[in-house]
């Protein structure tokens, strides 16, 4: 996607990715602050469920004017989304050549909204992108609409609005499309953004599908309040023109998705990539397990600059490309196999972890019996062998 009115993505993405990013052998990653980042950390990264690498998709605007339709489901696209309108004072040229094409290609597809909240509200927002492509029917070949929601490139990342004032935005904009087009958009966003702007607000994860973008290699982390994602940018180039997409299971799921509800299957199990911004249960647990390393850290969910630092030190003293962003190489180094009997730091970031997912345990740094049950418990909820131990496949199984 792009901003602003189709442009090149460098600003409008507003430092999310660097450009020319391969989904899986990327080097590149989503960064905090705007500024792109690269490194080495991805390299090694679990990859996706199978149903997402079969679906494949794109996404573009003005920015491609001309899209060869034929040629691009020739090469394996099934679905596309069309940028139709940005705020409340353009709507793309290129929008109806660009749906119409897509179709007649046999392409599934759907238009999205760039958000504007610095210039209108949601309200006003959702009913522009209605009267200019974004309605809904329900044929079969019409994906519900997108409200892609993104920083600033241009100033403020958040646009200027406070974090109940952006949720509120966004509720506005969400409820008034579902209540014309009968159903609730999509919601295009990062986690990094979603974290810095809304406060990790998780409103939204039970009804509104995801539409993720992690260009990583992995889709996790998702934004809080959801458990699974729907679509998943994975690159801004590859064999299709624009963006390219994954669709979250199998071809007749996506028909599934465009006529009605559809409930997505939760991501495979992996590696999270963890940088500074991000705030939330992983982030605990890395500090955690930094401690465990001998870090001093302050456990508060908050990857600040205390945070990235030490990750850098740790980094640094186990050979690895000391970029401060933990992605798997470092989770795998990060992680301690724990049994019962051992205390510690590394003890309660499996205890936090085993309570986020919704196991009763003490959080007290004791791998007691209680601490040995739970985990059986978790490792059977994921049909891993049940021996209590906490190594390696728990421990992605728990970060996941």
């Amino acid at each position: 996607m792009t901003y602003p009115h189709g442009r090149s993505g460098a600003v409008g993405r507003a430092g999310w990715r660097a450009r020319g990013a391969a989904a899986v052998a990327a080097l590149t990653a989503l960064c905090a602050g705007g500024q792109g980042v690269a490194h080495a950390d991805t390299t090694a990264a679990t990859k996706a469920a199978p149903s997402t690498a079969v679906v494949r998709g794109l996404d573009v605007s003005g920015y491609n004017p001309h899209v060869d339709w034929e040629a691009t489901a020739a090469r394996g696209a099934a679905f596309a989304y069309v940028k139709a309108t940005e705020g409340v004072s353009y709507s793309s040229s290129y929008f109806a050549q660009q749906y119409k094409g897509a179709a007649d290609a046999g392409l599934i597809r759907g238009a999205y909204h760039f958000a504007r909240p610095d210039v209108s509200g949601g309200r006003t927002q959702a009913d522009y992108f209605l009267a200019h492509g974004g309605k809904w029917k329900r044929d079969g070949k019409t994906l519900p609409g997108t409200l892609d929601i993104e920083a600033n490139g241009r100033g403020d990342a958040c646009w200027g609005l406070g974090r109940s004032a952006m949720t509120s935005w966004i509720t506005a904009f969400v409820n008034k499309y579902r209540a014309q087009a009968g159903r609730y958009p999509v919601i295009y966003t990062s986690a990094t953004w979603w974290a810095s702007c809304t406060g990790n607000y998780r409103g939204f994860g039970r009804t509104v599908p995801l539409w993720i973008v992690n260009q990583s290699g992995t889709p996790t982390p998702l934004p809080a309040g959801w458990k699974t994602y729907t679509v998943w940018q994975t690159a801004d180039s590859g064999p299709f023109p624009g963006d390219q997409d994954v669709f979250n299971g199998r071809p007749k799921d996506l028909k599934t998705f465009a006529l009605g509800d559809y409930t997505p299957p939760p991501p495979a199990p992996s590696w999270p990539l963890m940088q500074q911004g991000l705030t939330g249960q992983q982030v605990t647990t890395v500090q955690y397990l930094l401690d465990a390393h001998g870090a001093s850290l302050t456990v508060d969910g908050r990857f600040g600059a205390g945070t990235r630092d030490a990750v850098i030190s740790f980094q640094k003293s186990e050979g690895l490309t000391a970029d401060g962003i933990v992605g798997p190489n470092t989770w795998q180094h990060l992680v301690i196999s724990l049994r019962q009997g051992d205390t510690g730091a590394a003890v309660k970031a499996v205890q936090e972890e085993l309570k986020a997912h919704g196991i009763a345990v003490t959080v007290d740094g004791r791998f007691g019996t209680g601490t040995r049950n739970a985990v059986i418990t978790f490792q059977k909820s994921r049909r891993l062998a049940p021996d209590g131990v906490v190594g390696p496949g728990t421990w992605m199984n728990l970060v996941s």
